[in-house]
């Protein structure tokens, strides 16, 4: 079994990366309503380092600087439509982010419906390409 991590809210904490990391934060926050917790900007107006919240998750994102762990990244416009990791993240409303996600002008690549195991989603692209899951289904308390 693995060692558990110290007491924190949450353990787990995707990481992304974005050519316009500045842009992608306000987006994120204006689309899918993730607040900033803290934000570090780098040199020449990019951002070392930032993490927002959404309920008691968060992400981490940051832009690129070619560093180390750049070079274990790939943007999604270099792998074209198909990437391999897209966070899903539970909403009370699903209907009402969706509609908010969409006026902000995001890409649905699965319209918002009724999920077999249980749930209302939908799924987008940002600005950037990620892909993006959000739905009321939450596996802790739905089985």
């Amino acid at each position: 079994m693995a060692a558990q991590a110290k007491k924190t809210v949450s353990t787990i904490i995707p990481a992304l990366r974005y050519r316009d990391a500045a842009a992608a934060i306000d987006w994120l926050c204006r689309a899918f309503g993730f607040e900033k917790h803290l934000v570090v900007p780098g040199e020449n107006g990019k951002i070392a380092h930032a993490q927002l919240t959404f309920g008691n998750g968060m992400i981490m994102l940051g832009s690129g600087h070619g560093g180390s762990y750049d070079r274990l990244i790939r943007h999604p416009s270099e792998i074209g439509p198909a990437v391999t990791q897209a966070p899903y993240i539970v909403v009370a409303d699903p209907d009402s982010h969706y509609r908010q996600a969409k006026a902000a002008g995001a890409d649905m690549v699965m319209e918002i419906a009724d999920q077999d195991h249980g749930g209302r989603a939908y799924t987008c692209r940002d600005p950037e390409g990620h892909v993006w899951n959000f739905g009321d289904y939450d596996p802790w308390t739905d089985k």
